[in-house]
């Protein structure tokens, strides 16, 4: 079988969804692995490096997508205009990559048009057996570290406490809103730098995780489970809603630095931070709203801008993974080869709609979109 890797041709977008390892490594599977020509340049992999490992470099990307039975991706493959790579690939072939399918709905659609097989990784089961496979989870960790990077190279102060021969520095006081894989990584960087970590989440049941990683949990008493399952959150009540105000408006104020991570169940993000809590909050402090690729957690967030409102500054980075692209592509692609290598038998890759993994993941099918969450969406937006 063939497969075929694209270029990624997002604005800022530097990651690949193949390295030298894995395409090594999926030859040895028995793969024929093809790459466009330099989609691996601006991560730090030249194409000489994949074609000494075996990989065909192409030059013409409709034409080795529209011969391959398996097409990775970092992002959503792109419809219509002038690069259409969903029209590249035949009827009947296989997308393995990110496609956040709630926030690409067209993608989505164009994907089932085509007729092609389309697996999320981003909608992986968070299961033991599924962790290796998880793309989200890989990118959520680079999200939370270089999150609290900028954060520090905003802030006006030391994150560590310092003791000088003018006299004791104390440590920064950092506040992390949502204790998923970002939040919980956050955490572990900005402890890791010194600071003073305290963070909460909706979902009691990760005030044990959140300790562990060295921070102190604070958080409310609910009325009703906000776990949605799969280390997801849901909505709150109205009720649960005012008494997490609450807390946020008095954690924030007493705070140098204010991180959020809260998606609800990993797509969207729910507004938090309101422009009375920036208000109140010290000046020269620092949010960092890591939940803008979902629209934000701060009201006053303009994702991918750093703007400054009543002496805080407040950042809200957009895919922060590209950042790092030669470790984000590494673990992505990483990610990628070991779903092949669990769907691999007689050097093919085997559909199983009966497999966990594969029913969770398989969003477009034989002309439809079967993947619930999506299919209800695309119904709601009159698709």
């Amino acid at each position: 079988m063939n497969i075929a890797v694209l270029k990624e041709t997002l604005p800022g977008e530097r990651r690949v969804a193949l390295v030298p390892e894995t395409g090594k490594k999926l030859i040895q599977l028995g793969y024929a692995v093809s790459l466009e020509a330099g989609a691996g340049e601006a991560a730090g992999f030249t194409d000489e490096a994949y074609t000494a490992v075996g990989v065909t470099i192409a030059r013409d990307p409709a034409a080795m997508a529209g011969a391959a039975d398996l097409v990775f991706k970092v992002n959503a493959p792109t419809f219509g205009g002038d690069r259409d790579e969903v029209a590249w690939m035949r009827p009947g072939s296989i997308y393995l990559g990110s496609l956040m399918p709630l926030r690409n709905l067209e993608a989505a659609r164009a994907l089932a048009a085509r007729k092609v097989s389309a697996f999320a990784t981003d909608a992986i089961p968070r299961t033991t057996r599924a962790q290796s496979m998880d793309t989200l989870s890989s990118m959520n960790n680079i999200i939370g570290y270089k999150g609290v990077l900028l954060a520090a190279a905003e802030l006006p102060r030391y994150f560590p406490m310092l003791m000088t021969a003018a006299g004791m520095v104390p440590p920064a006081r950092v506040f992390v809103i949502g204790a998923a894989v970002a939040g919980l990584q956050a955490i572990a960087t900005a402890r890791r730098l010194g600071s003073n970590v305290f963070a909460t989440d909706v979902r009691p049941e990760v005030k044990e995780q959140i300790e562990s990683v060295g921070a102190k949990y604070v958080g409310i008493e609910l009325s009703q489970d906000a776990s949605a399952g799969g280390g997801y959150a849901k909505e709150l009540s109205a009720e649960d809603q005012a008494r997490q105000r609450e807390l946020l408006a008095k954690q924030c104020a007493e705070v140098d630095v204010v991180i959020t991570t809260a998606l609800i169940g990993g797509i969207f993000a729910p507004r938090l931070i309101g422009a009375g809590i920036v208000k109140a909050m010290r000046p020269g402090s620092v949010i960092a709203d890591l939940a803008a690729d979902g629209g934000g957690n701060c009201e006053l967030s303009r994702p991918g801008e750093t703007v400054r409102m009543h002496g805080v500054t407040i950042l809200a980075p957009l895919n922060l993974p590209a950042t790092m692209p030669t470790h984000a592509s590494l673990l992505f692609a990483r990610n990628l080869y070991n779903f092949m290598q669990a769907f691999t038998a007689e050097k093919a890759f085997k559909l199983d709609l009966a497999d966990d993994i594969q029913d969770g993941t398989l969003i477009t099918h034989e002309g439809e979109v079967r993947h619930v969450r999506t299919r209800e969406a695309l119904a709601k937006a009159g698709a």
